[in-house]
């Protein structure tokens, strides 16, 4: 089954973001595909090139980064909602990507499952 996932709340405001990720760890730990995650309104933080968390606290950055990188999965933060709250394309970590709401459009439109966290 091929998944695709929306996060719009920031990395630390909340548990979403950790909850979303444990979840896309348990589709893949299942066989499945996430093909596309979109960053969406506050999810876009996640993206920020210099956040360094504390060196004794879960990194969800990195954690994106690496599982995204070992299971061939597009991190796509939406560039309006990056300019919007002054993300621009230089301060964007390496994994991810800028793009606009036709990735999500069509990871709605391909996935079999599209699950929005938020």
């Amino acid at each position: 089954m091929k998944f695709a996932l929306q996060i719009n709340a920031s990395p630390y405001h909340s548990s979403t973001s950790f909850t979303a990720y444990r979840f896309a760890c348990e589709v893949i730990e299942q066989e499945h595909k996430i093909f596309r995650i979109f960053f969406y309104h506050d999810g876009i933080y996640h993206a920020i090139k210099s956040a360094t968390p504390p060196d004794d606290e879960f990194s969800i950055f990195s954690a994106w980064q690496t599982l995204a990188q070992q299971n061939d999965i597009d991190l796509v933060v939406c560039i309006s909602a990056a300019q919007r709250r002054g993300l621009v394309e230089e301060n964007v970590a390496q994994g991810f990507r800028l793009g606009g709401l036709g990735q999500l459009l069509e990871a709605t439109l391909l996935a079999d499952r599209f699950i929005v966290f938020g």
